[in-house]
């Protein structure tokens, strides 16, 4: 009888390694990025009483004359700068908008440069080149609530959420199958996970209206 278990005995060995590796693996991987989610989920949650006061700073600026040309003419309504007003509006006040769609009218440009924890934004004068810039600041909590909700933080960030949250899910799942393995030595283990489910179900169905 004892040769017949072997194998499933060493299956179940391999499988308890494979779920191991795979679970430290994705652990290590989600561990920072988790932390930053949890503390931002309480932050999030505490938002209205969390107060922030918000910092603005403007700055202006003029285009070489050279540059009014490109602003002349016919452009879409939601164009972006050509590129070498992006590049000298960056030099004059320091903000990048390359790429950012605008808003074109008779005599302005408007541009939108919203970002994690604040805004800014930038609007050129299409016959002076005169160019005025402000930055809103609201703080390094707002910015990583931002970052936790995915706000205006780029494709990079984008795709890092995709990639993070696929970790999450192979930590969890790998997590329960570990479980699974361990229950019959643990009789709490179902009970608890039971727990997880139900309590946030009974919120949810009779506390949040």
């Amino acid at each position: 009888m004892s040769t017949a278990r072997a194998p499933k005995r060493k299956v179940k060995t391999w499988w308890l390694k494979q779920l191991h590796t795979w679970h430290w693996v994705s652990a290590a991987v989600s561990l920072i990025a988790m932390l930053l989610f949890a503390v931002t989920g309480i932050t999030l949650n505490h938002a209205a009483t969390i107060s922030a006061t918000p910092v603005t700073t403007e700055k202006t600026g003029r285009l070489p004359t050279s540059l009014l040309r490109p602003l002349a003419g016919t452009h879409a309504s939601d164009a972006a700068l050509p590129v070498a007003v992006s590049d000298a509006v960056k030099q004059v006040v320091g903000l990048d908008a390359s790429g950012k769609p605008g808003e074109w009218s008779d005599g302005e440009v408007y541009v939108a440069l919203p970002r994690p924890g604040g805004d800014a934004w930038v609007s050129i004068d299409r016959s002076t080149g005169a160019i005025k810039a402000e930055v809103t600041s609201r703080g390094w909590i707002s910015y990583f609530n931002d970052l936790h909700k995915g706000r205006n933080a780029g494709i990079a960030w984008f795709w890092f959420i995709d990639v993070f949250a696929a970790a999450c899910v192979l930590f969890t799942l790998t997590g329960l199958l570990l479980l699974q393995l361990h229950a019959r030595h643990r009789p709490s283990t179902w009970p608890l996970v039971a727990a997880g489910l139900v309590i946030p179900a009974c919120i949810a169905l009779f506390l949040i209206h």
